[in-house]
């Protein structure tokens, strides 16, 4: 690198004699401030006439002008080619992340579905290098999206999902067998050859040869029927339908080919920039980014700043398509394909079924960009916090809280409440009368309330949080952990213990697979986020204990009681004189009423001494 000027930090920037003696070669330029920190990175073809263009009197932005007022030093790297260029610029702004460059802030890899070569294949989520035999499908736009895919996947062919150490060391089949999600490899239930064929229908599916499965199971369900195991035939039959239900919801084009769909869109000071990702001819989503330093930029020049550091170091697509025209569009196609070692064509559509995405991805950048705008921002700044203080792979936009409340051990109830980026989402929160377990022992409590959640969602009922927010300490959330790996759900679980004064600000938090616990200061903005909701699910909790509670009190205990039909209640009531007295009597005392056996008599007497 090279310093074309000599003047002091403290001295302004002299741009004649700097430009006197720049070369008109290829390279990348590094704006420099008087701290000596850089805030601009750029490449040019024509040095000269580049950097020449930020010192004209009249034409700037308003960024510019500003930018250029606070340079004391340009340096210069000359490079062979553009291409060269292109490639250096974007791995210094990664590095340096200066001021008024647009930068991508999100630069994790991105997800793949992974069927593994194993004797009874695994499905799973996978981000990373592929060093494992087996096959991968993606890339997809979040971690959310494969998980998606997952659940719909477990939906139409058992393939097992559990991790490999969870697999062997099972004696008995999980609760995925009993509801129907997987045929049980683990104990010997089904044949490879039988499973082998789940195996190859998910990976025809992932591959868009729906029509293909369909009919490969039609033959299936034909061959059951004739060997008249009507039950197997109805159950491909069942999978039929769900399977072109699922093909009618995502197929949004006849067109095969893997390609990604960029949609710039500027409004207001904020940009967008929406990626659709196509994968054989099927839509796997899409994702917003919003670049940070953006403002003021058309929607060609966030493209431009935004495909190098996308793209370069992962994989591309054969086919990118833009919403706007590039200048330097044949420059990065050249760059891609020579990073990726294969052929990429980068290209504004122009007619077609590639019209049709790009009204998708212009569309879907319109709604994000207004959504933006719109909701709350001290809210959103608290989520993006809270997924900075926790380092999440994406911002949770579903945050669900349980807690639970009782009077010593008395009609227990847990809550559930749910907060989303526009806030409480009360048309989702729920409570789990709890029964069945020894009065006041919380982690049983949490236990029950866990499963019946999130067995539902196994079910296909309600939405799957991208956070759970655990009300309670170490005890509680080994029990989140226990359900989570029983129903076999990949969701980030986080624990909120009170201090020892219980006093705002003095939490505790434990996130499951991290070691240690989570340190938050008072002030933190993803502290505040959480106190809020554990507080709305306290509430929520104890008003539902107290509405049970009070119910349970304008009723006879009586009631409850399997067997206890009116007419009985009304004997036993007579004989005793009135409830205080049943409640003192004894079992054989019980069995004196005409009617009351001996096992109803101890179920009476259970109710009231507190041992169901």
């Amino acid at each position: 690198m090279t310093d074309e000027s000599d003047q002091s930090s403290d001295s302004k920037f002299d741009s004649s004699e700097f430009l006197k003696t720049l070369t008109a070669r290829a390279g990348v330029y590094q704006m420099i401030d008087n701290s000596n920190t850089v805030i601009y990175v750029g490449k040019a073809k024509n040095l000269k006439k580049r950097v020449s263009s930020y010192f004209r009197k009249t034409g700037l932005t308003s960024k510019a002008r500003v930018m250029v007022a606070q340079i004391a030093i340009i340096e210069t790297t000359v490079t062979h080619t553009e291409n060269e260029a292109l490639i250096l610029e974007n791995n210094l702004i990664k590095e340096l992340m200066p001021r008024y460059n647009i930068l991508l802030r999100d630069d994790k890899t991105y997800p793949y579905l992974f069927i593994s070569a194993d004797k009874f294949s695994r499905l799973s989520l996978h981000r990373g290098t592929k060093r494992k035999k087996g096959q991968y499908f993606g890339p997809y736009p979040s971690a959310g999206a494969v998980r998606e895919s997952l659940n719909l996947l477990q939906k139409l062919f058992p393939v097992r999902q559990c991790d490999d150490t969870y697999y062997q060391n099972r004696s008995r089949p999980c609760l995925q067998y009993q509801i129907k999600r997987c045929t049980g490899p683990c104990v010997g239930l089904v044949s490879e050859q039988d499973y082998q064929h789940d195996v190859q229908h998910t990976i025809m599916f992932l591959e868009g040869k729906n029509q293909q499965v369909m009919d490969a199971l039609s033959t299936q369900m034909e061959n059951a029927s004739t060997k008249l195991d009507f039950e197997q035939a109805a159950l491909i039959r069942d999978k039929i339908i769900s399977l072109r239900r699922v093909q009618e919801r995502q197929y949004v084009s006849s067109e095969h080919g893997d390609l990604d769909v960029l949609a710039a869109k500027v409004t207001d000071g904020m940009a967008v920039v929406e990626v659709c990702f196509i994968r054989g001819g099927r839509s796997l989503g899409n994702k917003s980014f919003f670049p940070k330093g953006s403002a003021g930029s058309s929607p060609e020049e966030l493209l431009s700043a935004f495909i190098p550091q996308y793209y370069l170091g992962k994989d591309v697509p054969s086919e990118i398509l833009l919403s706007h025209k590039l200048d330097d569009m044949a420059l990065l196609q050249d760059v891609l394909k020579s990073e990726s070692k294969h052929r990429v064509i980068v290209r504004c559509p122009q007619r077609g079924t590639s019209v049709r995405w790009m009204k998708m991805a212009m569309t879907n950048a319109e709604i994000s960009l207004n959504q933006r705008l719109s909701s709350r921002a001290n809210l959103l700044q608290r989520f993006e916090t809270l997924q900075q203080a926790l380092d999440l792979d994406e911002i949770p936009k579903r945050i669900e809280c349980f807690d639970i409340s009782h009077t010593r051990g008395e009609k227990t109830v847990a809550s559930c409440v749910v907060f989303g980026l526009e806030g409480a989402i009360k048309s989702d929160y729920r409570k789990f009368n709890i029964d069945g377990i020894t009065p006041g022992d919380d982690y049983a409590a949490m236990n029950q309330a866990l499963t019946r959640r999130f067995t539902r969602l196994q079910k296909g009922e309600g939405k799957r949080p991208d956070l759970l927010l655990i009300d309670g300490g170490k005890g509680q959330l080994t029990e989140a952990k226990a359900v989570m790996a029983e129903l076999q759900l990949d969701i980030d679980i986080l624990g909120i213990a009170k201090g020892p004064e219980r006093r705002p600000g003095e939490e505790t938090l434990f996130l499951v697979g991290r070691s240690g616990e989570v340190n938050l200061p008072s002030d933190s903005a993803a502290l505040h986020l959480l106190q809020q909701v554990r507080d709305e699910a306290h509430r929520f909790a104890i008003t539902g204990h107290r509405q049970r509670r009070a119910k349970a009190r304008k009723t006879s205990p009586l009631e409850s009681i399997a067997g206890m039909g009116p007419k009985r209640r009304q004997k036993l009531l007579q004989q005793f004189g009135g409830l205080q007295e049943v409640q003192r009597a004894g079992i054989e005392d019980l069995t004196r009423v005409d009617g009351i056996s001996e096992s109803l008599a101890q179920k009476i007497y259970d109710v009231f001494h507190g041992e169901v």
